[in-house]
C-alpha cells in the first residue's frame, strides 16, 4: 500500500511538467509568429520608404531641371535686354538710315507627311552663318516659346513638331538676330 501514495505525486509532477512544457511550447510558437509578423511589417515599411525616397529623388531632379531652365530663361532675357539697349544706343548714334538690314531668310510652310499641322522651312539666303532666335506663339497659349537656331550659309532648316512646335494657321512666328532687323509673320 505504500506504492499507491508515492505514484500519485509522481503522476501529479509529470502532469505539471507536461503542462509547463506545453505552455512553454505555445509561448515559443507565439513568439515565433510575432517575430514573423514583425518581419513582414518591417519589409513593408522598407518598401514604402524606398518608394518615398525614389519619389523625393525624382521631385528633386525635376526641381533642379526647372531651376536650370529658369536660369537659362533669365540669361536669355538678360541677353535680349542687353541687345535691345545696344540696338537703341546704336540707332541713336546712327546718322544714316535707322532701319537695320533685312534678315536674309526665306520662310515657307509645308504640311506634315504624317498627321496634321505644318513644318516651317527656314532658308538662309546669305553666305554667312546665322545664329537666330525663333519665337512662336499661338493665340490660345499665354506665352510664346523660344528656340535658338543655327543656320549654315545657303542652307535650309525644317522646324516642326519634332523640334518642339507644330505650326498651325494663325500662329505668329518671329526671327531675331543681333545684326538684322526682326522678321515676323503669321502662318497662313
Amino acid at each position: 500500500m505504500t506504492d499507491a501514495p508515492s505514484l500519485q505525486p509522481k503522476k501529479r509532477g509529470l502532469m505539471v511538467s507536461i503542462s509547463v512544457n506545453v505552455v512553454l511550447l505555445l509561448s515559443a510558437c507565439g513568439l515565433l509568429l510575432y517575430v514573423f509578423m514583425l518581419n513582414i511589417d518591417l519589409g513593408d515599411i522598407k518598401r514604402r520608404l524606398s518608394k518615398e525616397i525614389e519619389a523625393r529623388q525624382l521631385s528633386e531632379r525635376y526641381l533642379i531641371e526647372t531651376r536650370n531652365q529658369l536660369t537659362g530663361s533669365l540669361r536669355e532675357i538678360e541677353l535680349l535686354r542687353t541687345q535691345r539697349v545696344y540696338r537703341e544706343a546704336d540707332s541713336r548714334t546712327t546718322t544714316g538710315s535707322t532701319a537695320s538690314a533685312a534678315l536674309p531668310v526665306v520662310v515657307g510652310f509645308q504640311p506634315l507627311i504624317r498627321g496634321q499641322g505644318l513644318v516651317a522651312v527656314i532658308e538662309n539666303t546669305s553666305d554667312r552663318h546665322l545664329s537666330i532666335v525663333l519665337t512662336v506663339r499661338n493665340t490660345a497659349l499665354p506665352a510664346p516659346k523660344r528656340f535658338k537656331l543655327e543656320l549654315q550659309p545657303q542652307s535650309s532648316l525644317n522646324f516642326g513638331h519634332q523640334d518642339g512646335w507644330q505650326f498651325a494657321s494663325g500662329d505668329e512666328l518671329g526671327l531675331f538676330s543681333e545684326e538684322f532687323a526682326a522678321f515676323r509673320l503669321t502662318v497662313p
